[in-house]
């Protein structure tokens, strides 16, 4: 039989993770299903994946220009980051020190910290400026083996400011080796001179405006912040424009966020700290997935998301780093310790959820996520010899390479 000729084959993988299975987020069982392939191999191809199976299997299908051994290794799919507020000039190490004095994320937000110090900071800001301290942590997330991320913005706050932001995403994502999906957050905050209501319709009015930017439009639903009513009128309006809707729900206090995200058939609701569990059911329904951000829980000492219910309630969870000023993370690797030694998922459950379930939660479940046939070739080699060792390893990057769209960066 004729070789065919491809670009790169993977070898010899301990564990090569296909995280292969049915069309859509993994619930229930499916999350602990990691389809793994024992002496492992992977061929690529003009950047996708055409050959997935055992070594002495692809070896006699494929023939190489490259062939890289991971022996004693494991091959997974890179790690999809599904919320993060990567854009942003300015630091907020002070209210580091105000949180171990005991003040709230909100305590710290009324004293005109927090996002708003954020906001000040990143309208001073060149479109350069950000684009290179942008640029700055995306490399390092790419180390740790993110190769998919979503941005939103939000620390402008005007619509001028949240233009400005949009457009360096979008700029960054054609010059960047990680492919970026942009959101439009205007609805992040409630800058001074506006009250709840007034920075509503000034949202709305925004709306038509970024269409062209983003395909996603999320709000920060929360006490003093958008209420459920406000945020479902930015939602239903980002909807008639096209835009799919993503809800920040029940982070601080119980709004009834989850139960607005299976209203308007969000594409994701995320933190979900506080959620009843009749919100949590609800979310079941239209398959909201549950985008669970534990770096956050630890970083402002709140309690964690109940994962465990979650999955017995049928709903598809992510996870992400929520990296932003407060909740610097650049690792979905140390996301996944705090979900299995916190959350109490699973090693198999969290790397579904940083993966294919990440993936579905902002409409790249086609593309990305598992290893399959047709899928874009971004792949970890990471240096261990079972999946079960990524928890147990603290403060390290067990990424030894990093294959971006078939090319080893």
């Amino acid at each position: 039989m004729k070789k065919t000729k491809v670009d790169l084959i993977i070898t010899n993988a301990n564990e090569l993770l296909t995280i292969s299975g049915p069309k859509g987020p993994r619930i229930r069982k499916e999350m602990g299903k990691l389809g793994i392939v024992k002496d492992g191999a992977v061929a690529i191809k003009n950047g996708r994946i055409v050959g997935v199976g055992k070594t002495n299997t692809i070896k006699k299908r494929f023939r190489a220009k490259e062939t890289i051994d991971a022996n004693n290794k494991i091959v997974i799919p890179g790690f999809v980051d599904p919320h993060t507020h990567l854009i942003f000039a300015g630091s907020r190490e002070n209210e580091f020190v105000m949180r171990l004095q005991g003040k709230s994320y909100m305590d710290i937000l009324k004293k005109g910290g927090g996002i708003l110090k954020t906001v000040r900071e990143t309208r001073k800001a060149s479109k350069k400026t950000l684009f290179d301290l942008t640029r700055k942590r995306l490399d390092k997330m790419l180390k740790y083996g993110t190769t998919t991320i979503e941005i939103k913005s939000g620390y402008g706050l005007t619509t001028k400011d949240e233009i400005k932001l949009l457009e360096v995403i979008n700029e960054l994502n054609k010059k960047h080796p990680v492919d970026i999906v942009s959101t439009f957050m205007g609805a992040h905050a409630i800058p001074p001179g506006f009250n709840p209501e007034k920075y509503t319709d000034l949202v709305i009015k925004m709306l038509p405006k970024i269409t062209k930017l983003t395909e996603f439009c999320d709000v920060f639903c929360e006490e003093g912040v958008f209420s459920v009513s406000q945020s479902r009128r930015i939602l239903e309006e980002a909807k008639k424009l096209g835009l799919k809707p993503k809800i920040h729900a029940d982070e601080i206090i119980r709004t009834g966020g989850a139960e607005l995200a299976a209203e308007v058939k969000a594409i994701s609701a995320e933190h979900l700290l506080q959620s009843s569990r009749d919100g949590i059911r609800e979310l079941s329904k239209p398959e909201v997935i549950a985008v669970l951000l534990p770096v956050t829980s630890f970083c402002l000492r709140t309690n964690y998301a109940d994962a465990r219910l979650m999955i017995k309630q049928k709903v598809p969870v992510a996870l992400a780093t929520d990296f932003n000023p407060g909740c610097m993370c650049s690792s979905m690797q140390f996301v996944i310790n705090l979900a299995c030694l916190v959350m109490r998922m699973t090693p198999a459950e969290a790397i579904v959820a940083s993966t294919i379930n990440a993936a579905y939660s902002i409409d790249r479940g086609n593309e990305v996520g598992s290893l399959e046939v047709g899928k874009k070739a971004d792949i970890l080699i990471m240096d261990i010899p079972s999946h079960k060792l990524i928890p147990q390893y603290f403060g390290v990057n067990l990424v030894e390479k990093v294959i971006k769209n078939g090319k080893v960066i």
